[in-house]
Order: structure tokens, then sequence, then C-alpha cells
């Protein structure tokens, strides 16, 4: 019998299991003394928890990234799964303690998915956005297909930048081909780049935080100035409209200055990036709540779509 994972426990259920520290921060309680607040996770996905009372030595002791054994009872508490510990310590030598073995991983494997990636590199015709679609995917290779997408809202697993932009690839194809007054090449090169800079935002797959580089620029600004690095190298004009054309993609791919676009959306291609990534990102939440939800029961509140549950009806 396979060992139940941290999702497939019942409300009011105990587990005993090992689980990685996914995020821990240390606040302080109304009463002045110090807690952790959790993120466990596993292949199954994420909980938060709270350790009340924490003393110095568990504070330095219990690290994102390091790999426990958890006993405790599933609970929920204003809607949101939590998890009430009773007991946790470290890992030993001798138990499951590879931060790997604890990783989500993307639905479908990394080489169907570059693969797919790379077919796409013919269908942008455009020799320029080509050329610069290559040279920064191929610069970023091993990143680009292990990173997440982000550190905790959608696509918040190892792949899941891969995963996440091949799914908007689909989805641009789709629409490109009921709506052929847009530029395919121009919307592929806006999918493939739009969040590259996440390579540099994200600190990798394993206890994902925001970077120096992350937190002070961000992704956007980040792919803008890779594009512009890459047109020196190719000793391509980046002043040229078609540059420009592409650096636009990137940076209004957020639609809304307020949601971290330097600019809105001026062009189609640009409308339809946006809105595909926003469709992609928001399934994918809904999806990953809706897949440990009981039938006839609504989700956990999802932070990433205004803090609203949803009903999974019965079968």
């Amino acid at each position: 019998m396979e060992e139940k994972k941290l999702l497939d426990f019942s409300i009011n259920e105990n587990m005993d299991i090992f689980v990685l520290i996914k995020s821990a921060e240390v606040r302080v309680a109304k009463n002045g003394k110090k807690f952790i607040a959790f993120n466990f996770a596993d292949k199954s996905g994420e909980i938060s928890a709270k350790f009340w009372n924490a003393t110095e030595k568990e504070i330095e002791e219990f690290k994102e990234g390091k790999v426990v054994r958890l006993k405790g009872k599933r609970e929920n508490y204003q809607d949101n799964p939590q998890i009430k510990i009773f007991n946790l310590r470290i890992a030993t030598e001798n138990e499951p303690n590879k931060p790997e073995y604890y990783l989500q991983t993307a639905p479908e494997s990394i080489k169907k998915i570059e693969e797919e990636i790379n077919n796409t590199f013919f269908e942008i015709t455009n020799p320029k956005w080509n050329r610069i679609v290559r040279y920064l995917l191929n610069k970023y290779h091993d990143s680009f297909f292990s990173f997440p997408a982000a550190k905790k809202n959608h696509h918040a697993f190892s792949g899941g930048l891969a995963f996440h932009t091949v799914s908007m690839l689909r989805l641009a194809k789709a629409i490109a081909k009921e709506y052929d007054v847009l530029n395919e090449s121009l919307l592929y090169a806006g999918v493939l780049l739009h969040d590259l800079g996440k390579v540099k935002e994200l600190s990798g797959p394993i206890a994902t935080k925001y970077t120096l580089e992350g937190n002070m620029i961000g992704h956007i600004v980040i792919v803008d100035e890779e594009i512009v690095k890459a047109c020196e190298i190719l000793q391509i004009d980046y002043n040229s409209e078609e540059v420009i054309l592409l650096r636009h993609m990137i940076l209004s791919h957020h639609g809304l200055l307020e949601y971290g676009s330097p600019v809105r959306p001026h062009i189609m291609e640009a409308e339809v990036l946006h809105q595909i990534d926003q469709l992609d990102a928001s399934i994918q939440m809904m999806k990953s709540s809706l897949s440990h939800t009981e039938f006839g029961e609504f989700s956990e509140r999802i932070f990433g779509l205004d803090g609203r549950n949803f009903y999974k009806p019965k079968e």
C-alpha cells in the first residue's frame, strides 16, 4: 500500500510523515514569544503550520530546505488547510532526507516539453526574433527546464516554468489559428521569453525564495535587459522596430501598471499574451486547489484569485 502524502490526510486525521520545509518565517505572537510559520511540502502539494514558542535553537535548526519528520493533525482554519504540530525533528542520515524526494514536478515529462518548445522555433519565421529566442533559451537551458514559475501561487513546482510556458504556447497556437490577423512569430516569441527572468528572480526549485535581483528588479525588467544583451552579442540592432515589439511583449505582459508592467499592451499580440498568461495561471491555481477537495465541497481560499474558494461538483 502506497504511503500517504501530505494532502492525502483528512480533516482531524493524525499524520506521521517526512516532509520538506518549503518556507520557514519567524514571527512574534501576541504574548511576545517567537513562533515559526511553516509551509511543509511533498509531491502532493503544501500545507501551512505554526510552531509555537520556538526556541533560538529550533529557529536555527528548522530552516527552509530541510527535511523533517512531522507528527501532527490535519485541520482547517478559515477555509484553509493547516497542520497542528505535535512533534518535529530533522530527518537523520538513515532516513529519506534528500529534499529532491519531496519536490512536486510538472505533470508532463520535461523531455516532451523541451521537444515541443524546440519544434516551435521553426514556427518563428522572423530571423531576429528566432535568433534572440534560441540564444536566450540555450543560455538559461538548465534553469528554464527545472525552475518553478512562481514561489507560491501558480506552477510552483519543479519544471513549472517550462510547463507554464508550453501550456501557454498551446493556447497561443489555438488562438492564432482562429484569428489569422495575429503575428504568430511575435506571439510565440513573446510566450517563450515572457517569464524567462524567473531563472534570476527565483532561487530554484528547492525552498524557493526571491533573490536580491528578483526583489529589487523583477523578472520583467530582467528579461528586457537580457534581450538587449542578446542583441549586442548577436549584432542585432535593438532599436529596430522588431526588437522594440518583442521587448514590448515582455514589458506589458502583466497587463496593468499596478501588477508590475511598466507599460500596458499596445499591440494585439501583447494583449493576447497577457490574457493567456492570466488564463493559464488561473486554471492551474484552481486545478491544484480542487485536486485535494472532496466532491460536493468548496476548495480552500485561493490567494491569487482574490481569496475566492471554488466548488467541486458532485460526481
